[in-house]
């Protein structure tokens, strides 16, 4: 599936501005789609590169904490629930301690966290892939989780609400959480049922309910701020929890009497080594995206979804927002640059630019996530993974749109 829509993304532009060379005579065309292949390969590159930095730092602590014993304590608390949804991992594999650290690190909207944390359980988990050029079941799901992360608090969306002169930023932080929440619950199910998991018993329900009391308290408590207060505290509640990690697992290497400095040099030098290698992949994919960005294909399909809901009769309200929904699976700059463009055309609290920022949080960039995860492990055989995910962004999309019309 991924081969044949890869091609697609080159090859219904290609299509489309011979079309408008010859009827329209619109020869510009070609120029801005060959500028576009050439920027996005060369961001492509200074992506991976920025990339380098984090992956270094947080490979170093994580280094600390695997040989801390630290991500066999979390990896204790957890076993349980993975022993019913993966299965197929070992119970002792250190790849649970990553996996936990980049969900909690997605959980948080720590993105700079989660793709080291994220990348390093990839690799383990393909250490125990019998097939190696092809997802194993444990790296599916592992994937279209990450491509649905709940996000407990949505700082970026909430500081450029801000920066617009918004009366409230933080009203759309709830709808969010709620979006996507549901992003994720369908990504897990559509994996569930194509893997065959049991996952209607007590144990996995009573890590369910967990986590949904974790998510209804911190909405509570949110909700419950003072208006001026709330923005504030997103982004130092965030900060908190980075800084505090890593002192926590410099304190606890410390306690276990282990050479802080080295191990964390050890686990840093590996840093490097991911970034060139998702450098072939990230290519590839933004590439596309940006050819079919450019090409106008986009535009024509918003175009067609607006009028469909127009011969319906469906409300258009939110068709100013579909721009965000459509491009945020196939990039997440792109489709907050489409946000923010909402926001000056229509006003930062207008009902489009409302529904713009739920769409914009309520899922991950399934594409991207799928490039750098799968490129970082040289998978090229994605399985489920593709169509599980673009399941969830769809479920999460449509969540936002409805919950933009309940809370707005």
């Amino acid at each position: 599936m991924l081969n044949i829509l890869w091609a697609s993304f080159f090859l219904v532009p290609f299509v489309w501005i011979i079309i408008q060379s010859v009827v329209a005579g619109d020869v510009q065309l070609w120029d801005e789609t060959v500028g576009a292949i050439f920027a996005a390969a060369e961001n492509a590159f200074n992506i991976a590169i920025g990339l380098t930095g984090m992956l270094c730092l947080w490979l170093g602590l994580l280094k600390i904490a695997e040989k801390s014993g630290l991500t066999d304590l979390l990896a204790k608390a957890l076993r349980p629930l993975f022993a019913k949804i993966m299965p197929s991992v070992p119970a002792d594999s250190p790849a649970m301690g990553a996996i936990i650290m980049n969900m909690a690190a997605n959980m948080l909207g720590l993105d700079n966290a989660a793709t080291p944390f994220g990348l390093k359980a990839m690799e383990q988990l393909q250490s125990l892939n019998p097939n190696k050029k092809k997802a194993s079941d444990a790296q599916i799901l592992f994937m279209v989780i990450n491509a649905s992360a709940v996000t407990l608090i949505p700082v970026s969306i909430l500081m450029y609400r801000a920066k617009f002169g918004s009366l409230s930023p933080a009203a759309v932080f709830l709808p969010i959480l709620l979006a996507t929440s549901a992003s994720t619950l369908v990504g897990f199910l559509s994996v569930a049922y194509v893997q065959k998991l049991n996952i209607f018993n007590r144990v996995v329900a009573a890590y369910l309910a967990a986590a949904l009391l974790l998510i209804g308290s911190l909405a509570w408590y949110f909700q419950h701020l003072p208006e001026e207060l709330r923005l504030q505290a997103a982004g130092s509640f965030g900060n908190c929890i980075i800084f505090g990690a890593m002192a926590f697992f410099i304190a606890f290497g410390l306690l276990k009497r282990l050479n802080v400095y080295e191990t964390f040099i050890e686990g840093a030098k590996e840093g490097f080594e991911v970034a060139v290698r998702i450098i072939p992949y990230l290519v590839a994919m933004l590439v596309a995206i940006a050819v079919l960005r450019v090409s106008g294909i986009l535009n024509i399909i918003v175009s067609a979804l607006g009028q469909i809901c127009v011969f319906l009769g469906i409300d258009t309200g939110f068709v100013p927002a579909l721009p965000t929904a459509l491009l945020k699976p196939l990039s997440g700059n792109a489709a907050r640059s489409m946000m923010l463009e909402t926001f000056e055309t229509y006003g930062v609290d207008s009902f489009a630019s409302f529904t713009a920022s739920l769409i914009q949080g309520s899922t991950e960039t399934t594409f991207y996530v799928l490039a750098v995860y799968f490129g970082a492990v040289k998978i090229t055989k994605v399985g489920a993974a593709l169509p599980c995910a673009l399941l969830a962004d769809l479920a999460g999309i449509s969540a936002a749109v409805y919950l933009a019309y309940l809370f707005y």
